[in-house]
């Protein structure tokens, strides 16, 4: 097969793939936030509290969440893949749709600021925040996360603001492989000790 054959033969397969992508993308339904608030404050609004801003430092904020982010969570809750025996109770009894829906909804509302309690901890946990530990290979944070940790949409979470107590939990559960649903961030959890995890933590809550 000459150079050009196979160039128009590659040139034939991407048009294919992006076809395909574009009538997949036409084809998902669209997510309605109305049906997702009727939801949410129907089944999570007693941990997750009004308009997703949790207030309490066990449950997280969901509110601002990227909606990708929040509908996969609650598809890994149903599947098992991410471990939460109480997600699971609720999760099992949600659809696909209402799973975009919810995400939808807690997409549109507008999250509370939050707030370091530790100023030390807080000062080590912006250096690895930012800089990560160049001497054990631990990545900056806001290379995925972005420096005012709003995160990537479709990629990576909106972590600013959260819980400090939350954030260690999960960070927790990264490191010793309880929370299996991210191989990146167990690999990068299991080189913090639990100083650090509080120290990431603590910053974290005071990004906004």
């Amino acid at each position: 097969m000459t150079l050009f054959a196979r160039l128009m033969l590659s040139a034939a397969c991407f048009g294919a793939l992006t076809l395909a992508a574009a009538e997949e993308h036409a084809a998902a339904p669209k997510a309605d936030a109305a049906k997702g608030a009727a939801i949410f404050n129907g089944a999570c609004v007693a941990c997750h509290g009004a308009d997703g801003n949790s207030g309490a430092p066990i449950y997280p904020k969901l509110s601002q969440q990227h909606p990708e982010y929040i509908a996969k969570q609650l598809a890994e809750f149903k599947s098992g893949k991410r471990a939460n025996a109480v997600m699971l109770g609720f999760a099992s009894a949600l659809s696909d749709d209402d799973m975009r829906n919810i995400a939808a909804y807690l997409s549109k509302t507008k999250a509370k600021p939050g707030f370091a309690k530790d100023k030390e901890l807080a000062t080590l946990g912006e250096k690895i925040y930012r800089g990560g530990i160049a001497d054990r290979q631990i990545p900056a944070c806001a290379g995925c996360h972005s420096p005012n940790g709003a995160g990537i949409p479709s990629q990576f979470p909106r972590l600013s603001g959260q819980h400090a107590d939350y954030t260690v939990s999960q960070l927790t559960q990264f490191r010793d492989g309880i929370r299996k649903n991210s191989l990146q961030m167990g690999q990068v959890a299991a080189k913090l000790n639990d100083r650090e995890i509080k120290a990431v933590a603590d910053y974290m809550a005071g990004l906004n």
